[in-house]
């Protein structure tokens, strides 16, 4: 149990996050692009710090400890993939979102596509995204806080269930008076809190007597699995396990590394960009900070965070043998409770508090950016002031978080449809990364792509294929689907592609279109772009171009490099730090020289980009 040293910690923590997120409530709702994207004025640290803290949930360390007792290191692979389209969207989608303008991910929906199909799209997707999946997310969120407070304090459900309720209504008052300016700056806090506080209890639980330090780990793992620290799966053999160590097939190592991490969309990791994280691209404070802020959460994300988790997580192997694989994930808490003295216990349970209250905080202001803006402004009140659309903004946070926690009760019936949902998503990412790229895409493409996954998965199902092959059908499916949809289409008007052209100035194949000024009478784009256009041309970034009547050189060549070499540097990063932790000096000395050559690479070529102005 807590001792009074602990309460001290854990309330002083919440008053100081709330006083804080308060303290920006004049600042963050002037307007929605204030209360949504903090003014679009964040530096590049506070915005990649918002992102890491975001995507650390407080099931995130007990998540990595159940992959870890179950697949050893190397299991880690499983999410590891998605650094792949992480970096994608650093090089070739932060600078355009940011250029892009849009308040909301699915504003964009209509500045890139024309007419109706447009409109029901961008409706569809702020509904689907801002409500209905954001509901489930919070849900999970909510869930893995219910089994830590059960699992902590031995609560029963419906008391972790109140207890959860109250920390999220916290969350949503400050988020709901701040707005995205506070969220971030309390971000910061709770993610150095959160991290601090996972390194200390891995240096404590692979010191205690029991594991002996890492040489007692090394050998303790050497005899229960010999393969359990291998960093890499073994790749031709039957799915399933080795020893302790991930094993995939041929087909299962394709669908990971070669399609999964374009193809798929997944929440915090869509390709292309979206989510809070292009909320965070496009409230930086410019290009170069959007880039740097994208960049700085790939590295953080992959490289900072898992390594006292997976630490943790080896270390229940010898402390909690008897475990069952349900209960693997529990590890983590009993280690907490476990070996953790007064004052760092609470500090543990704050460092849970603090990842619990970043996800829900952004997840609640990102959703109601969906549902106000997109929604609400664009379809019920387009000519709704400031006041009341901040107002507006404040109700539908509180609204959100009310259906969540019904949600959270309800999980057991929506578990199954989430993980339908989840896969369903697969073949939708390559609209999602070629619209920025390709003007033939329209709005009936991103439709079919969204739609078409759905027969595909239920195809699989009723032939009883499973993962890969259900997965690489799915793939296949949608994309043969969006192709045929796209080309029987009428294409986007000349209008909107020129427009948009002319906004975000991106490469690709764009039919030779030229940067010009469009006259703003000459523009019939209708009534679902009038307010963005008076914006735009209100700026002079449609009018002060150095590179009138010419296509600026493409840049795709040098924006490659780039991306490929910061896959290299921060894969080597990650296993560089495993290394080092496991005193293994010969093969940190080669990852040493292979992240410095690759970080060479990429600091010589994105000089080279026009990634930071053209």
């Amino acid at each position: 149990m807590l001792a009074t040293l602990d309460w001290i910690i854990i309330i002083g923590f919440l008053l100081l996050i709330v006083s804080v997120g308060l303290s920006f409530a004049q600042k963050g709702s002037k307007d929605l692009s204030s209360f949504f994207l903090g003014g679009r004025n964040l530096p590049w640290y506070i915005a990649g710090i918002s992102m890491v803290a975001t995507t650390f949930a407080a099931d995130t360390p007990l998540a990595v400890t159940e992959i870890v007792r179950k697949d050893g290191i190397s299991g880690n692979w499983l999410w590891w993939n998605a650094l792949i389209g992480g970096m994608l969207t650093t090089f070739f989608f932060a600078k355009l979102w940011r250029k892009s303008g849009v308040l909301t991910e699915v504003e964009l929906i209509e500045l890139r596509y024309s007419g109706a199909p447009a409109r029901f799209l961008r409706g569809f997707k702020a509904v689907y995204l801002g409500l209905f999946m954001n509901v489930i997310i919070i849900g999970w969120v909510n869930l893995a806080m219910i089994s830590l407070m059960k699992g902590f304090f031995g609560f029963d459900y419906n008391t972790s269930l109140a207890v959860t309720a109250v920390l999220m209504l916290l969350v949503a008052i400050y988020s709901s008076v701040s707005g995205l300016l506070g969220i971030a700056i309390t971000d910061v806090i709770q993610f150095f809190v959160a991290i601090t506080g996972c390194i200390i209890l891995a240096v404590i639980v692979v010191n205690n007597e029991k594991i002996g330090g890492i040489d007692g780990l090394k050998e303790a793992m050497h005899d229960i699995s010999p393969t359990s620290l291998n960093f890499f799966p073994t790749i031709g053999g039957e799915e399933g396990q080795l020893g302790m160590a991930l094993s995939l097939s041929f087909a299962s190592f394709f669908a990971f590394i070669g399609v999964q991490w374009w193809a798929s969309w997944y929440p915090g990791a869509e390709p292309g960009g979206g989510g809070y994280v292009a909320q965070r691209m496009m409230s930086a404070k410019s290009e170069k900070d959007a880039v740097y802020a994208t960049l700085f959460f790939q590295i953080a994300h992959y490289c900072i965070r898992p390594w006292p988790w997976i630490l943790v997580g080896l270390c229940t192997f010898v402390l909690y043998p008897e475990l069952s694989e349900s209960e693997y994930r529990d590890g983590f808490v009993y280690a907490m409770d476990d070996f953790l003295p007064a004052g760092l216990k609470g500090m543990l349970l704050v460092a849970f508090i603090a990842a619990y209250m970043s996800t829900i905080s952004t997840q609640l202001n990102w959703g109601a950016s969906y549902l106000v803006n997109d929604i609400y402004k664009r379809f019920v009140s387009p000519n709704a002031n400031n006041k009341k659309l901040i107002s507006i903004s404040r109700i539908t946070t509180l609204v959100l978080m009310v259906i969540s926690i019904f949600v959270t009760t309800q999980l057991e019936t929506i578990e199954s449809a989430w993980k339908f949902i989840f896969s369903c998503g697969a073949g939708l990412g390559l609209v999602l990364i070629l619209r920025w790229y390709w003007w033939r895409i329209n709005a009936w493409s991103e439709i079919s792509a969204t739609i078409a996954p759905f027969a595909g998965m239920t195809i699989s199902y009723f032939v009883g294929w499973e993962f890969p092959n259900a997965f690489l059908f799915t793939v296949c499916l949608t994309t043969v689907v969006w192709l045929i949809v796209t080309f029987i289409t009428p294409p986007t008007s000349e209008q909107t592609l020129q427009h948009f052209f002319n906004k975000v100035r991106p490469d690709g194949a764009w039919n030779n279109r030229t940067v010009t000024k469009i006259p703003k009478e000459d523009i019939a784009l209708g009534e679902n772009q009038e307010e963005v256009l008076d914006e735009i041309h209100s700026t002079k970034e449609d009018t002060d171009f150095s590179t009138i009547g010419t296509k600026p050189k493409n840049n795709l060549l040098n924006l490659f490099i780039c991306w490929i070499s910061s896959i290299v540097m921060t894969y080597g990063i990650l296993f560089l730090t495993g290394k080092i932790i496991f005193k293994e000096w010969a093969d940190a000395g080669i990852l040493t020289v292979v992240v410095l050559l690759s970080f060479l690479i990429l600091n010589t070529f994105i000089k080279k980009t026009r990634i930071f102005g053209d």
